[in-house]
């Protein structure tokens, strides 16, 4: 299934796709389209941390959040420890852990360092496969 996210991605539209290729499609294709896409106009795929979308942010709760709560992941105690991690940094309260808060600046030298969203991705998703193993392993 095709997933559609804004470009030019940070915190929580690298959390997502990750989350979604693990534990909800692994099959996901991402597509990332401008940021001021009107999602209404997505017809060929699922839309996600963009405004007015089901998964999305509302309130306090980030899309990371939304997906997590759609497909009843909270039962996995390490998706929580990085859901909690996920929204502090994106919602701006990522000095409230250090971790989200390191999590914040890692995201943006991933995005300047890659090429474009893609590759930030890929060198990314390491960075949440380890966060995953050692709160699974802890």
């Amino acid at each position: 299934m095709k997933w559609v996210t804004r470009e030019h991605v940070h915190v929580d539209r690298v959390a997502c796709p990750w989350l979604i290729k693990n534990f909800v499609d692994k099959d996901a294709q991402f597509v990332f389209v401008p940021r001021d896409t009107d999602p209404a106009t997505i017809t060929d795929g699922t839309p996600f941390d963009m405004k007015g979308v089901e998964l999305g942010h509302h309130g306090d709760k980030c899309s990371f959040d939304a997906i997590m709560k759609k497909y009843k992941l909270s039962s996995d105690h390490a998706l929580v420890k990085i859901q909690k991690l996920v929204n502090l940094a994106d919602t701006d309260r990522g000095t409230e852990n250090p971790l989200a808060f390191a999590l914040d600046i890692l995201a943006t030298g991933y995005r300047l360092a890659a090429k474009d969203d893609y590759e930030t991705l890929e060198r990314e998703w390491h960075l949440y496969d380890a966060l995953y193993a050692y709160f699974k392993h802890e």
